[in-house]
């Protein structure tokens, strides 16, 4: 059952992962993934899957992060709205591979950023926030 309102252990939940967030390696990964990682078609969207690309543990680390988040709100354990205002940079990162995401599933899994789109299809503000989110990535691959 998905949560109607957010709760304290929601607000719990939501400060813990910003803690995870804040890890050495994870920063690191997330920083990597920020600044280098824009696929401007399938083949380097599905490029940096491979172990040997330089990016890979980096995107290895900063997806299944989000898609661990983000699979929170798809089975009811944190309120889905208020998870999305908090998380806008996993959206983000699901905003760059979201036209490729059928050739990455096809080249790894078919749970590849399954909860991602999970919450821009049924959280409205998941929804709102990924509209944003497209328009960034559009303007910044727009001036690379």
């Amino acid at each position: 059952m998905l949560k109607e309102t957010p709760d304290h252990y929601d607000a719990e939940l939501v400060i813990r992962l910003y803690e995870l967030r804040r890890e050495q390696v994870m920063r690191e990964a997330r920083d990597l993934i920020t600044n280098e990682f824009w696929p401007r078609n399938a083949a380097e969207a599905v490029a940096v899957t491979a172990p040997g690309h330089p990016l890979n543990r980096a995107y290895r680390q900063v997806s299944t992060y989000w898609e661990m988040v983000f699979g929170m709100a798809r089975h009811g354990v944190i309120h889905g709205d208020f998870l999305a205002e908090n998380s806008a940079e996993g959206l983000y990162v699901y905003a760059r591979v979201e036209p490729y995401v059928e050739e990455i599933r096809a080249a790894t899994t078919p749970r590849s950023f399954r909860s991602a789109q999970w919450v821009v299809e049924h959280v409205p503000m998941g929804g709102v926030i990924m509209e944003q989110q497209r328009a960034r990535v559009r303007k910044k691959l727009e001036g690379r």
